[in-house]
């Protein structure tokens, strides 16, 4: 038996998933830091905290395998404590302690207090907006509301992350004008679905009032909506989005898929009339907007009909930003009920052809960009190109800006003007106006 080290704990925190759970494990780091530990992201330290996602398979896989790579390295004696906590050990707590005993503790997504004691330290209530930002330093994640009251028959995230509860609108200013002090000058609005935000605090939708708040605040240049639904948007929004220059002209609107079959079956609400109808509304509204979504293939009983269609709404939305997954068959879910039945190459060529299809319309979206100027802010430098976003992009996700960088010398986090002279399917080359 290994005797135990006398040296001071660094506390190692491994994030997978979404930017829900980079959020999650900024706030865990603060907590530690306020609690005088020494903390850092996925960098080497003697006890680790994996943060798991639960999502879909290809995310559970990527999650075991973190744990099982960090018990070899405790049987190794190259770590000394491994915590799980997250989506994945607030889903399958009970089978992953049956099948991985050797992990110190698991702690489901509504557990901090109790991870951060077996850590050796307490949970502040008044750490308002207090946390260790992990994403480059001009912009973060602002998560708005945790859970999700949707009945999506495909979905797990409610038996993950409980029903919708909105933060105040006070907490999440004082939030940003934290992170505004720390030089973060965008911030990216996160929840299950931000369409929902104020439902059960303020008995109505108000995401437009927090983006009034938030827009006051000193130090933020731009503020970019993620993860809206369909049904019962708040069109106020776009009101503000047009008139107030700190709300990108942005949206990110997963919309799954548009057969009328399909949306009864996954229990979206909407309808293809419907849906076509607010994306016209939305651009009627905000000409200029940006509209990002995600769609999935394969789900039960699609058709090679009910895929054409999809395939021709494509094709006729010519959305700016998309993204295609296939479908996971998820236990617990009201859709695990139906049959699995669309082969996984079938699923696969399918996103193939979605993909193709956008990578197109993203080419010629990106050729009529050539010789405008946009505003530019500058995430890192990458090899010799200092790498940048438009206020139509989405860290990580969407189109990115490369400007030669032995011609030209910018700051990380900066913005300025850059005009763009070439254009891919999914980059644009620029050169700065000066």
């Amino acid at each position: 038996m290994r005797t135990k080290s006398l040296k001071k704990n660094k506390i190692n925190v491994i994030t997978l998933g979404c930017s829900k759970n980079v959020y999650d494990s900024e706030v865990l780091m603060g907590q530690l830091k306020a609690n005088g530990k020494e903390v850092v992201h996925e960098e080497e330290g003697n006890v680790v905290v994996i943060n798991t996602c639960g999502f879909i398979n290809n995310a559970k896989e990527e999650s075991v395998n973190t744990i099982l790579e960090y018990m070899q390295k405790k049987e190794d004696g190259e770590v000394d404590k491994v915590f799980v906590t997250g989506c994945l050990s607030e889903r399958y707590k009970p089978e992953l302690q049956k099948d991985i005993p050797n992990v110190d503790q698991y702690f489901g997504t509504t557990e901090l207090p109790g991870l951060l004691k077996a850590l050796g330290a307490d949970y502040k209530h008044e750490l308002i907006g207090e946390r260790l930002t992990t994403t480059p330093k001009n912009y973060a994640y602002l998560k708005i509301a945790e859970g999700c009251d949707r009945p999506c028959s495909f979905c797990a995230i409610p038996l993950m992350r409980g029903k919708h509860k909105s933060t105040p609108i006070e907490n999440l200013v004082i939030e940003a004008e934290k992170l505004a002090a720390n030089g973060v000058k965008e911030l990216i609005l996160i929840a299950q679905d931000l369409t929902y935000y104020g439902l059960d605090i303020y008995k109505k939708r108000n995401l437009a009032e927090l983006l009034e708040n938030l827009v006051k605040v000193e130090g933020i240049e731009w503020i970019r909506l993620h993860y809206a639904f369909p049904t019962g948007f708040p069109m106020d929004v776009l009101d503000l989005m047009k008139r107030e220059p700190k709300i990108c002209n942005y949206l990110d609107i997963p919309l799954q898929h548009i057969s009328d079959d399909l949306l009864k079956s996954m229990r979206r609400g909407t309808t293809k009339e419907k849906t076509t109808k607010l994306i016209h509304q939305f651009r009627a509204i905000v000409p200029e907007m940006t509209i990002r979504t995600t769609l999935i293939v394969g789900y039960p009983g699609e058709t090679e009909a009910h895929f054409q269609e999809l395939k021709q709404w494509v094709k006729d939305m010519r959305f700016e930003r998309l993204g295609c997954f296939t479908y996971s068959h998820e236990e617990n879910t009201h859709a695990y009920n139906l049959e699995d039945d669309v082969p996984q190459d079938v699923k696969q060529d399918r996103a193939n052809q979605i993909m193709e299809i956008q990578s197109q319309i993203s080419w010629e979206l990106n050729q009529e960009k050539i010789g405008d100027t946009f505003k530019v802010v500058i995430d890192r430098k990458e090899g010799t190109y200092f790498v940048g976003r438009t206020e139509f992009d989405s860290p990580d996700v969407d189109n990115e800006v490369l400007i030669d960088a032995t011609e030209t010398y910018l700051k990380t986090g900066e913005y300025y003007n850059i005009k763009i002279t070439e254009a891919e399917d999914f980059d644009l080359y620029g050169e700065l106006v000066k």
